[in-house]
């Protein structure tokens, strides 16, 4: 009996591994603490995360605008951390 690797040639297969909205949620507050602080940390909280958007809750229209301004910086460093792109857009609540 041939094994599986064999059948398929050989080739060394990246295990995927299911990646969970807790550890989206993590990563964005590790992110975001080192991007605004303990002070910016309190003011953000991921609500959930589906089809590659993260959707995070803000107090004041004034940490909603900052996140927004920086949204692209935010998911590309979460993405970074985490090793793949897993958040495409990040949306205000």
């Amino acid at each position: 009996m041939k094994a599986l690797g064999d059948l398929l040639g050989g080739k060394n297969f990246k295990k995927v591994q299911a990646l969970d909205d807790k550890t989206v949620f993590f990563v964005f507050r590790k992110v975001i603490r080192a991007q605004f602080g303990n002070i910016g940390a309190e003011k953000f909280v991921p609500d959930y995360f589906a089809g590659k958007t993260l959707f995070v809750k803000s107090e004041s229209s004034v940490w909603k605008t900052e996140l927004w301004t920086n949204r692209g910086k935010i998911a590309d460093l979460i993405n970074k951390e985490i090793g793949e792109v897993v958040v495409e857009r990040i949306r205000m609540k």
